[in-house]
């Protein structure tokens, strides 16, 4: 039986086998661009990764400190800011109250004031008081007299009663006469010029004006 060369022979094989890539050579080469393209979009894709990827990417301590610094003067701002303000809302608030607490004693210095100006007034009281205050005390300046005596007096002098007691009023609470002293000092008048006895000077000093117990009192200074 005749053999097939073409199979039996090794070389003849090798040569076939060759002899297809040669024939095939524009595939082959089709396919090598394929995985070269492939590959470089496997690496773009490894080097620059999507968008989740970058998200997904764990942020270094350079970036967290940029990120964190603008927001960390920010707060600090802020802060400054409160303080300021803070500081002036205190500063007005103290100046208000300083202010309030100035006006508060103006008020209270004038309220003072008007109150002992109407005090005065109604101390020396009006000019017919003032008046009737005057001329009491010239006439205790050269007599004695009771209190009773001296209103009568100053009625005659053409004071109104009230006048005339305001005056001797006004003389009493400043001390300027002491009824008592003036008791002594008329029973002594009287025994200048004539004789009494205790009993009959007592009566004369009443007569007078004086209460019982300031005409008891003047006797007595008289040695009677």
């Amino acid at each position: 039986m005749k053999r097939d060369s073409a199979k039996d022979d090794p070389a003849s094989n090798t040569l076939e086998k060759k002899s297809w890539f040669a024939r095939h050579k524009l595939l082959t080469a089709v396919g090598a661009f394929v995985l070269l393209v492939a590959a470089i979009g496997a690496l773009n894709g490894a080097g620059d990764g999507t968008p989740d990827d970058i998200a997904a990417a764990p942020v270094t301590t350079a970036d967290a400190r940029e990120e964190a610094e603008p927001a960390e003067e920010a707060a600090l701002d802020e802060q400054e800011q409160a303080e300021r303000r803070a500081a002036e809302e205190a500063e007005a608030a103290a100046k208000a109250e300083e202010e309030r607490l100035a006006e508060e004693e103006r008020l209270a210095e004038e309220a003072a004031a008007a109150e002992a100006a109407a005090a005065e007034a109604a101390r020396i009281g009006s000019v017919a008081q003032q008046n009737a205050y005057r001329s009491a005390t010239d006439y205790l300046d050269y007599s004695a007299f009771s209190r009773s005596g001296l209103i009568d007096q100053l009625e005659f002098e053409g004071f109104s009663t009230g006048d005339a007691e305001f005056g001797i009023a006004r003389l009493e609470s400043e001390g300027g006469v002491d009824w008592n002293a003036q008791a002594a000092a008329s029973a002594a008048n009287y025994l200048e010029y004539t004789s009494f006895s205790r009993f009959g000077l007592i009566d004369q000093l009443v007569f007078e004006g004086f209460t019982a117990e300031q005409a008891e009192y003047g006797v007595s200074t008289t040695g009677l």
